[in-house]
């Protein structure tokens, strides 16, 4: 596998120390989907270890949108980034400019070797059309042209390996109404065609419901679908520890049959900045995850690197000082070694 290979291996922070990629990277590598993994155009295995950026509008607004931005988060030892696009976001700015920000952000991960995940970052029932909060308003019909003009943008674009068609599916416990399974792999199976008629050859994810946590219905009813991969957001309280076995009943066992990937993860003490009962944890759970998609090869990316969006991953702006779980998954990605 792409990420643990053992020949001349140097660890991850050395190289940024000595400069090894001063010279600017023009084009990655196109990856699919064999069995149950991510490979690459010589069959090589990859698998992720990431940081989740805040909106590029949101980080635009605040003057982080910037290349420096990117290189933090290489340095921290990360092989890909998740763009998160909020609804509101993409309307506020308006298509063009947003593509804009998607541009620049993507021309600098490619030249950093950092593959990106495109991700529609709604929370609610798209079936309804019911949502958390005014933020992640959206439509079928929006979601539908969303991902019609990320693929024929970025279609072609090796750099933009992901395509994570909604963020967190939720029906919040009824009260944005009701959704099923059925209807939910419909929407998404749609998505794919549109995806693919565009000219999308970027690997397609799905989650599940329950805030993205629950796959359980893939065991019996995976999408009719080639070449995609599932999504987890495993959060500390979704379950009780200990964790291992009722991961692998909720979600891990995907990984049997299909690629998976835990696009959000994290952790934050009790008194930290925003913190809330879905992510209320210590290091225990920063253990727990990374030895179980480490012992299964599941990839993660980290939620969140911002200063302000919680669980956050750093303190301040000027020195990147990491908080908590900052310094937890910083030493723990910078672990990994990379040829």
């Amino acid at each position: 596998m792409r990420l643990l290979k053992t020949k001349l291996i140097i660890p991850f922070f050395i190289l940024i120390s000595i400069g090894c990629y001063a010279n600017e990277i023009k084009e990655l590598d196109r990856l699919t989907v064999k069995g149950n993994s991510f490979v690459n155009s010589e069959n090589e295995t990859f698998v992720f270890r990431g940081l989740n950026a805040s909106d590029p509008n949101h980080l635009e607004n605040l003057g982080h949108w910037n290349k420096s931005y990117f290189e933090e988060i290489k340095k921290w030892g990360a092989n890909i980034v998740r763009l998160p696009v909020h609804p509101a976001d993409w309307n506020e700015r308006g298509k063009e400019a947003y593509l804009k920000l998607l541009n620049d952000g993507i021309q600098w991960a490619t030249t950093l070797g950092l593959y990106v995940i495109i991700d529609w970052h709604s929370i609610g029932n798209l079936q309804t059309e019911m949502f958390q909060s005014d933020r992640y308003d959206t439509t079928l019909k929006e979601t539908y042209d969303f991902w019609r003009t990320i693929a024929s943008e970025y279609g072609n674009n090796t750099t933009v390996a992901f395509y994570e068609i909604f963020n967190e599916p939720t029906t919040y416990g009824g009260t944005l109404g009701s959704a099923n399974w059925d209807t939910w792999k419909t929407i998404n199976e749609e998505v794919i065609g549109i995806i693919r008629a565009n000219g999308g050859e970027g690997i397609p994810l799905v989650a599940g419901f329950n805030w993205a946590y629950d796959l359980t219905p893939v065991l019996n009813e995976p999408l009719d679908a080639e070449g995609i991969g599932y999504v987890s957001h495993p959060y500390p309280q979704k379950r009780k520890q200990p964790w291992d076995a009722q991961w692998t009943k909720d979600w891990g066992f995907v990984k049997d049959k299909y690629p998976l990937i835990l696009t959000e993860v994290g952790f934050c003490g009790p008194d930290d900045l925003g913190a809330h009962l879905p992510v209320i944890s210590d290091e225990s759970y920063g253990e727990a995850i990374t030895k179980y998609c480490d012992d299964n090869e599941i990839s993660y990316v980290v939620w969140v690197f911002d200063a302000q969006w919680a669980p956050r991953l750093f303190e301040d702006w000027d020195s990147y000082k990491p908080s908590r779980q900052g310094e937890y998954f910083k030493k723990k990605l910078q672990s990994y070694n990379y040829d």
